[in-house]
């Protein structure tokens, strides 16, 4: 069978039952294993289709965010927080256009792609059926399930979704490094020049009391020279006879 065909979920029955969610088991869908990319999809956090319009979103925010406070789940305040944050952060996400355009060229190219590998599936599935019915005398096949088609939609979403964001934190772990390194570039190149700098300073005062002593020996050997007096021998006496 094709992939997309086997252990396919009922979607309608699934978002049916989702909306009616105690705040205890909101909590829970909102924290089930694979959250950290299930949440990836704001979308799906607030349990809206993509078409909904953003006075509908955020109408479902406010219900959902209530829910899920940790004041109104005392009992379990911490899962609760990160389970409203999980909501907050999906409204923002889809409250900003910017954003919200990203999600869906997501989904976009989620639908595209499923469309491209459905008929690819379906070629075969239609073929394997054909051959069944026929054996079994059956005068045809079921037509596709369209549930299963958004299912596929819905698997493929979430896929495109970790990708993206795998791209982002490596993106976000070069650029770290990157700054890291640069940093330690800038703080070896100011260590250097404050070296530099030091050294410059002691050589020119060096070179000054250098200069200074100089000048002050000379200055003392001046003072010396002027006080040192010429000896001047005495005069002979003439001899009496």
């Amino acid at each position: 069978l094709c992939p997309f065909s086997r252990n396919c979920l009922q979607v309608k029955e699934i978002e049916k039952r989702d909306s009616v969610l105690t705040p205890k088991q909101q909590i829970e869908r909102l924290l089930r294993p694979g959250s950290t990319y299930r949440n990836l999809n704001p979308f799906d956090v607030l349990q809206v289709e993509p078409n909904t319009s953003l006075e509908e979103i955020k109408k479902k925010y406010r219900r959902l965010s209530i829910l899920v406070h940790p004041d109104k789940n005392q009992d379990d305040s911490d899962r609760a927080q990160q389970a409203f944050e999980a909501v907050n952060k999906a409204w923002k996400t889809l409250e900003n256009e910017e954003s919200r355009k990203k999600c869906m060229d997501i989904i976009e190219e989620a639908v595209g792609r499923t469309d491209v590998m459905t008929i690819f599936c379906l070629l075969i599935q239609l073929t394997e059926k054909r051959k069944k019915a026929k054996k079994e005398g059956k005068p045809g096949i079921p037509e596709d399930d369209p549930e299963k088609y958004k299912h596929a939609i819905y698997v493929l979403t979430m896929k495109l979704f970790a990708d993206l964001e795998r791209k982002r934190r490596e993106l976000a772990d070069r650029d770290m490094e990157e700054r890291k390194r640069k940093r330690e570039t800038e703080i070896e190149e100011e260590e250097n020049a404050k070296a530099q700098k030091e050294w410059q300073k002691n050589f020119e005062e060096s070179r000054q009391n250098r200069v200074n002593s100089w000048q002050s020996f000379q200055a003392q050997g001046k003072k010396k020279s002027k006080k040192l007096k010429v000896f001047k021998p005495p005069k002979n006496k003439p001899e009496s006879r």
